[in-house]
C-alpha cells in the first residue's frame, strides 16, 4: 500500500488484515497474522498451500506476495544447505543470480551471504552460471536477526486497495462484458461493491445477472457482505415506448435507470453509481448525451471504462472469468430506437419526459427486492419446484460439473467408474437440450447454489430428468 500517510496506511493496512483473516479462516482456524510496516506475514500449518495462493491471488490491496520457508539461522554453510534443497534442481541450466536482504546484527553483510550460497549453487547445481543483469532465476533470501527467509515463489495480487478501505459504491449491473468489468475494477479498487439490476423481461437474464454479480462477489469481494437490489423495469420500457419520441428513448431509459440507482444508493446509504459506459460505444454515450444523462440525478456517476476500447473489455473480462457469462447473457435490448438522437438537448428531453408517468418508476421502486448478495441463490430457486438432492452418485447416471472452469481445472472431480461431465452453469440451458432425454442427470457444484438453482430451473421448465449430488 503506497502514496498513503501513515496514519491512512495503517488503517488499510489492518483492513486487510481483517479481510485476509476472514477470507482464510476457513482453510485455517489457527492461522497467525502479523503485521510489519510495509507487508503481512501469514502463518499457517493447516491450509493448503494452493489454496492459499489461490485466495491471496484474488485479495484486492494485495501488490504481490510471496511463498517463503523459515527456518532457524546459524551459520552461512546451514543456509546454503537449505537454499540448495529448495532450489538446486530448478538451477539446472539456468542462469542465476543470489539477492540477500538483512536485518539485525550478523558478522556477515549481504553481500557475503550472496557470495558464499552463489558460490555453492554454482559449484554443486549444475547451473548455467552466474549472471547478475539479466538472471533467468533469481534466489530471494532474507535474513532477519536469528531466521532465515528463503523465497520460494512470487505471485502478483491484484493490485489497488483492500476492501472496505474507500467508500462504497453502488453499480448497475446488466451482466454484459462493461458493466462486469466495470465492477470488478470498483472492487479492486477497495470499493465495497453493491449492485442493481434493471429487469428488462425475463426471469433468464435475471437468473444470468445475479449469477455474474454472485461469481464477482466470490472471486474478488467475499471479506464485506453486499446488496443485491432487483427493480422490476418492465412498466418503466413501456410507458417510455407509449409516451417518447423514438429518437430519444434510449436516453431517457438510461436517465430513468439513474434516477432509480440514486434512490436505492440512497437507501442502502451509499453516494455514488458505477455504470460500464464508454464514450461513443453506443448512441447514447456520446459525450453530449452522458451529460443529459447525468443531469437525471445529483449522485455521482463513475465510469471507470469511459476510454476503454472494447478489445481491451473483452481482455479484461476475459482474465477474469467474467467472458463466457457475457457472451451467453440474454439480451433484453427494451428500447431500440430507428433513428436515436446523438446529440440531445436537455430541455427537449426533459420535454418528453413531462409524459412519462411518474407512477410508474415510483411502483418499480416499490417493488424492488434487496437481497444479501449470498442469498440471490436461493431468491431464484423456482416456486414450488423440488429438486432432489443426493449425497452420492446412483447407478447409471451422469454427473455434470457446473463449476467455473477455473474451479474446475483448479481442483478436477474424480469419481471413479462415475461418468462426468463439464458443463459451465452459464452454458448449462443452452447445451442441457442436446443431452440424452433418459439419462439421469446430477449436477455438482462445490458449495451447493449453483447447482441447486440451475436444477430447479430445468425442473420448472420441464426436465425430469435432473437432480443434485452433494456430497455428505
Amino acid at each position: 500500500i503506497t502514496i498513503k500517510s501513515k496514519p491512512v496506511r495503517r488503517q488499510l493496512v489492518r483492513r486487510l488484515r481483517s479481510n485476509i483473516r476472514h477470507l482464510l479462516k476457513p482453510l485455517d482456524p489457527e492461522l497467525i497474522i502479523r503485521s510489519d510496516w510495509d507487508k503481512l506475514v501469514i502463518e499457517s500449518h493447516g491450509a493448503d498451500r494452493d489454496d492459499v495462493v489461490d485466495m491471496l491471488s484474488r485479495v484486492p490491496g494485495i501488490a504481490h506476495f510471496l511463498d517463503v520457508e523459515e527456518h532457524p539461522l546459524t551459520d552461512l554453510d546451514d543456509a546454503y544447505r537449505h537454499a540448495r534443497a529448495l532450489w538446486g534442481e530448478r538451477l539446472a541450466g539456468k542462469r542465476f543470480a543470489v539477492r540477500c536482504k538483512r536485518s539485525g546484527s550478523h558478522p556477515y553483510s549481504s553481500q557475503d551471504v550472496e557470495r558464499h550460497i552463489g558460490a555453492g549453487l554454482l559449484r554443486d547445481c549444475n547451473t548455467g552460471g552466474v549472471d547478475l543483469s539479466n538472471p533467468e532465476l533469481t534466489v530471494r533470501i532474507e535474513l532477519r536477526d536469528d531466521r532465515l527467509f528463503l523465497v520460494n515463489n512470487s505471485y502478483p495480487g491484484l493490485g489497488g486497495y483492500p476492501l472496505g478501505g474507500l467508500d462504497p459504491v453502488l453499480s448497475l449491473i446488466s451482466g454484459g462484458f462493461d458493466s462486469t468489468v466495470a465492477s470488478y475494477l470498483t472492487m479492486r479498487r477497495g470499493m465495497r461493491t453493491h449492485f442493481v439490476f434493471f429487469n428488462l423481461g425475463g426471469r433468464d437474464h435475471e437468473i444470468g445477472v445475479k449469477e455474474v454479480a454472485l461469481y464477482l462477489w466470490q472471486r474478488f469481494g467475499a471479506s464485506s457482505r453486499v446488496q443485491f437490489v432487483a427493480v422490476p423495469f418492465e412498466g418503466v420500457v413501456a410507458e417510455i415506448l407509449r409516451q417518447v419520441d423514438d429518437r430519444f428513448m434510449g436516453v431517457v431509459l438510461k436517465r430513468m435507470m439513474l434516477r432509480a440507482a440514486s434512490r436505492v444508493a440512497e437507501q442502502l446509504g451509499v453516494g455514488a453509481l458505477v455504470t460500464g459506459e464508454a464514450v461513443a460505444q453506443v448512441s447514447s454515450q456520446t459525450l453530449t448525451n452522458l451529460a443529459v444523462i447525468d443531469r437525471a440525478c445529483d449522485t455521482l456517476v463513475l465510469r471507470p471504462l469511459i476510454t476503454s476500447d472494447k478489445r481491451d473489455i473483452i481482455d479484461i473480462a476475459r482474465r477474469i472469468g467474467t467472458e463466457a457469462f457475457a457472451a451467453s447473457m440474454p439480451e433484453y435490448c427494451g428500447v431500440i430506437s430507428v433513428k436515436p438522437a446523438t446529440a440531445a438537448r436537455l430541455e427537449r428531453v426533459q420535454h418528453e419526459e413531462t409524459r412519462f408517468d411518474d407512477a410508474v418508476l415510483e411502483a418499480a421502486l416499490a417493488a424492488a427486492r434487496y437481497l444479501n448478495i449470498d442469498e440471490v441463490a436461493d431468491d431464484t430457486l423456482a416456486p414450488d419446484t423440488e429438486v432432489e438432492i443426493l449425497p452420492a452418485p446412483i447407478q447409471g447416471g451422469v454427473v455434470i460439473d457446473v463449476r467455473h472452469p477455473s474451479e474446475a481445472e483448479r481442483r478436477p472431480l474424480r469419481l471413479g467408474a462415475v461418468s462426468v461431465q463439464h458443463i459451465p452453469f452459464y452454458e448449462l440451458h443452452s447445451r442441457f437440450a442436446e443431452l440424452d432425454a433418459g439419462t439421469t442427470y446430477l449436477l455438482y457444484c462445490e458449495k451447493g447454489v449453483m447447482s441447486r438453482l440451475h436444477a430447479s430451473h430445468l425442473v420448472d421448465q420441464g426436465h425430469r430428468n435432473v437432480k443434485v449430488y452433494r456430497p455428505g
